[in-house]
């Protein structure tokens, strides 16, 4: 037999199916102790820009602070993105306060691949608004939705390893690193290194989150609570 008669293992072509995805799935909204997950509307422009146009806030994130304009016209896209069904579609998420109503941060939720079961989550927080344990409660819930509603297998974050908040973050949600990439990014200037962390369905069983929705409020972090969201067209 010669060595191209061997069967070569299909890895990807021919991978056996997961367990079939709740999609398509349409989000609504989410309600944890303190907060309200909800699609952003027009309303949210003042808001959003007040932390999207600060230095600070978008040190780690892959755009450069942004105008009124651009926040406007970045809203009135997200707004129309209400359904996950395909590969690399993705929802931007107001975290709105339920005790007074006011926006402080955005999440990011992308259906990352539908044939391997797999999202990416992300986060940013007006830093008025940090050290309080909202973006851990708003990110528990995401991952509540992955795995209990959607039916996921793993979620992953994508976090600058310089951005200590949301290491920890990432961290206190239970999730495990499993992957550092070295000066993989050309990023603001400079390469960058990325360092990737996940959690799979029967990982997020085994924390606190399971069942919850929320982890208690006492899990606070202190900093800038953001994620290095990967830019998407539009």
């Amino acid at each position: 037999m010669g060595i191209n008669d061997h069967p070569q293992p299909q890895r990807w072509s021919e991978a056996a199916a997961g367990p079939e995805l709740r999609i398509p799935f349409r989000f609504e909204e989410a309600l944890t102790e303190r907060l309200r997950l909800r699609i952003m509307t027009d309303a949210d422009v003042d808001a959003v820009h007040a932390y999207q146009s600060r230095t600070d806030v978008c040190e780690y994130l892959l755009y450069e602070p942004r105008d009124h304009r651009t926040v406007s016209e970045k809203i009135a896209k997200w707004s129309q993105r209400t359904t996950l069904e395909r590969e690399g579609e993705s929802l931007e998420l107001a975290v709105e306060r339920r005790a007074d109503g006011q926006v402080i941060g955005d999440l990011y939720f992308s259906l990352k691949t539908v044939e391997h079961s797999c999202a990416e989550i992300g986060w940013a927080l007006h830093p008025d608004h940090q050290g309080l344990g909202y973006a851990t409660e708003a990110a528990a819930e995401l991952l509540r939705m992955s795995f209990a509603t959607i039916g996921l297998h793993r979620v992953i974050a994508e976090v600058d390893p310089r951005n200590d908040a949301s290491v920890a973050l990432c961290r206190r949600l239970g999730m495990r690193q499993e992957a550092h990439f070295i000066e993989e990014l050309w990023f603001k200037g400079a390469w960058a290194d990325t360092v990737v962390y996940a959690m799979r369905e029967t990982d997020w069983h085994d924390t606190t989150i399971a069942g919850a929705g929320t982890l208690p409020a006492h899990f606070t972090s202190e900093g800038p609570d953001r994620t290095r969201k990967p830019l998407k067209p539009g």
